[in-house]
């Protein structure tokens, strides 16, 4: 799978504008805020994106009201189209 990857980036993506949305939204708002960054980033639809649950579970760890402030992303593009997204350590 790793031979026909176009393009991979490491992205650090800030979070602050959860802060401006009502507190039993925020983790909703993050990871669509995630996926908005990422389709602007790698240049492709929305649809593509794929995130992988490790990436939900740290948008969640603290609960619906208290995502992090920024989180770090290893995104890579494949030939297909599709872009899969996992949490950096």
């Amino acid at each position: 799978m790793s031979e026909n990857v176009l393009k991979e980036q490491i992205y650090i993506i800030p979070l602050r504008e959860t802060k401006i949305v009502p507190r039993w939204k925020r983790a909703n708002k993050a990871i669509s805020i995630i996926k908005k960054y990422i389709c602007k980033h790698m240049k492709t639809d929305i649809e593509k994106i794929k995130i992988d649950k490790t990436i939900n579970e740290k948008v969640w760890e603290h609960g619906i009201e208290k995502p992090p402030s920024k989180i770090k992303i290893r995104a890579a593009k494949y030939s297909d189209g599709e872009i899969q997204t996992e949490i950096v350590n």
